[in-house]
C-alpha cells in the first residue's frame, strides 16, 4: 500500500485526524476501490491470523500502537484484550515539561486497570523525578486491588521521586500491593520511602515466594526490619541494600539451615557526608555465609571518601566483584589485594598520581579468580601492566584500561604495549581512548 502524500487524495485538514480515523478511511477506501474479490480476499487474510501470532506482534508493539491497532478489526480487538498480553505490563509516568520520556496515555492507563487489573503480574512503574509522576504511580498502585504481582519494580529515571511523596501515601499504596499479592517473588524499590511495618506485610504475605529484594537507598528501613525478611523469607536467593543496613545479625539470619543457598548480595557504600562513620562486620559472619553459600556473588559498590576506609578490607571478605566510585589510595587497594581471594571483577575509577604498580602485581598474584578489571584515572608503569597481565594469563575475558593509564618505560612504549600484552591474552588487544569530542 503506499502512503498518500500531503494534499493527494484528502483535503488540508487530514493531518489533524487521529491515526484511527486515518486507518478506519484507508480501509473504506481499499474497500471501494479495489475488485470485489481482492477486498474479500484481504479480510480473509486478517480473519485467517492464528491468535497466538496476533499475541506475539502485539507484545512488541509500543501501548498507544497497540490500542490503534486494536481498531483495525474485531479479530485484532479481542486480541487486544488477550489475558496474556497484560501480565506483562511498564507504566511510564513523567511529566512533558520535565522529561523527555514519553508518558502512557491517561486514558488508556484507566482502561488498563478497569479491565486487566486482575491479569497483571509482571509489572513496573518509571517515573521521572517530578513529585506528579511517582504520586502518579501511587494512586495506581492504590487500584490494584484485584491482581496478584508477582514482580513489581519502581523505577526512578532521576531523584527524587518517590522520596518527594508523602510518606503515608506511599506506604499505604505499597501496602495494597503487598496484602492483595500472596506469590510476589521480586521486589524492587530502591529510592524509596518504605519502612519496617510495610516489611512486615510484605513478610505476613509474601514469605514463601519472595526470592529478590532490592532496597537500596531506603533510609526509614532499619536493619531490624530487613534481619526480619531475612529471618522468614527463606527462599530469598537475591538481596541487594546499603551498607548501614547489613549486620553480623543478618548474615547469620540468611546462613540458617532453613534459608536457600544465596545466590546474590549487592551492598552499596555510599558516603553521604565526609568523614562518616561505618560498622564492621566480623570475618566470622562472612565465614558463615560462605559456609552456607560457598557460590554466592558479594557484589560491593564503593562510593567513600580516602578517610572513609578504615573498616574495610582489614580482614579476609568473600567479595566477589568491586567497584570504586570515587577515588582510593594505594593502601585500601593494597588491602584488597591481600584480603580479596574471591575477587572476580574489578573497577577503579580514579586513584591519583601514584602509580599502582605493586598493588596490581599483588592482586593479580591473590586474586586467582580476577577475569575482569578497569582502571580509569589511574597510572600504572607498561612494565608493571604486562606483567600484571602475564600473571594472570587468558582468564582476563574483560581488560578495559584507558590509554592514558599507561605509563611508558625502559622496557614498553605505548606503541609497543598493545603486541606485548594480545600475546600474552592470546587475543588483540588495545588500551581504550579518550573521545575527542
Amino acid at each position: 500500500m503506499k502512503r498518500m502524500k500531503g494534499g493527494e487524495g484528502g483535503s488540508d485538514d487530514s493531518s489533524c485526524e487521529s491515526p484511527a480515523e486515518v486507518c478506519k478511511k484507508v480501509r473504506n477506501q481499499l474497500s471501494e476501490d479495489s475488485e470485489p474479490h481482492v477486498a474479500e480476499s484481504l479480510d480473509c487474510n486478517w480473519a485467517r491470523l492464528p491468535q497466538e501470532l496476533l499475541l506475539h506482534i502485539f507484545q512488541y508493539l509500543p501501548l498507544l500502537d497497540r490500542a490503534y491497532a486494536s481498531q483495525v478489526c474485531r479479530g485484532w480487538n479481542q486480541a487486544f484484550h488477550m489475558p496474556e498480553l497484560w501480565r506483562c505490563f511498564e507504566f511510564e509516568l513523567n511529566q512533558p515539561a520535565s522529561s523527555y520520556l514519553k508518558a502512557t496515555h491517561p486514558d488508556l492507563i484507566k482502561q488498563i486497570i478497569k479491565r486487566h487489573s486482575n491479569h497483571l503480574q509482571y509489572v513496573s512503574f518509571k517515573v521521572d523525578s517530578s513529585m506528579e509522576s511517582a504520586e502518579a504511580a501511587c494512586d495506581i498502585l492504590s487500584q490494584l486491588v484485584n491482581c496478584s504481582l508477582k514482580t513489581l519494580g519502581l523505577i526512578s529515571t532521576a531523584r527524587p521521586s518517590f522520596m518527594e511523596v508523602p510518606k503515608s501515601h506511599f506506604i499505604s499504596a505499597l501496602t495494597v500491593v503487598f496484602v492483595n499479592s500472596k506469590s510476589l517473588s521480586s521486589l524492587k524499590i530502591d529510592d524509596t520511602p518504605v519502612d519496617d511495618p510495610s516489611l512486615k506485610v510484605l513478610v505476613a504475605n509474601n514469605s514463601d515466594t519472595l526470592k529478590l529484594l532490592k532496597m537500596s537507598s531506603c533510609p526509614h528501613v532499619s536493619p531490624a526490619g530487613i534481619l526480619c525478611v531475612a529471618d522468614q523469607c527463606h527462599g530469598l536467593r537475591e538481596l541487594a541494600l546499603n551498607y548501614h543496613l547489613l549486620s553480623d545479625e543478618l548474615l547469620l539470619a540468611l546462613s540458617s539451615e532453613k534459608h536457600v543457598h544465596l545466590e546474590h548480595l549487592r551492598i552499596d557504600v555510599v558516603s553521604e557526608n565526609p568523614g562518616q562513620h561505618f560498622h564492621t562486620i566480623k570475618k566470622s559472619s562472612w565465614d558463615a555465609m560462605m559456609r552456607h553459600s560457598p557460590k554466592f556473588n558479594l557484589v560491593m559498590y564503593f562510593f567513600l571518601y580516602e578517610d572513609e576506609f578504615g573498616p574495610f578490607f582489614n580482614e579476609e571478605i568473600p567479595v566477589t566483584h568491586l567497584y570504586f566510585g570515587r577515588s582510593v589510595s594505594k593502601e585500601v587497594l593494597g588491602r584488597v589485594g591481600l584480603h580479596c581471594p574471591r575477587l572476580v571483577e574489578l573497577v577503579v575509577c580514579a586513584n591519583g598520581l601514584r602509580p599502582l604498580d605493586e598493588e596490581l602485581i599483588r592482586i593479580a598474584k591473590h586474586c586467582t579468580q580476577l577475569s575482569a578489571i578497569g582502571l580509569g584515572e589511574c597510572e600504572v608503569s607498561c612494565s608493571a601492566f604486562v606483567e600484571f597481565v602475564k600473571m594472570c594469563g587468558r582468564r582476563l575475558s574483560q581488560l578495559s584500561i584507558m590509554e592514558e593509564v599507561l605509563i611508558p618505560d625502559h622496557k614498553y612504549s605505548l606503541d609497543e604495549i598493545h603486541w606485548e600484552v594480545s600475546k600474552h591474552l592470546g587475543r588483540v588487544w588495545f588500551p581504550d581512548m579518550m573521545p575527542t569530542w
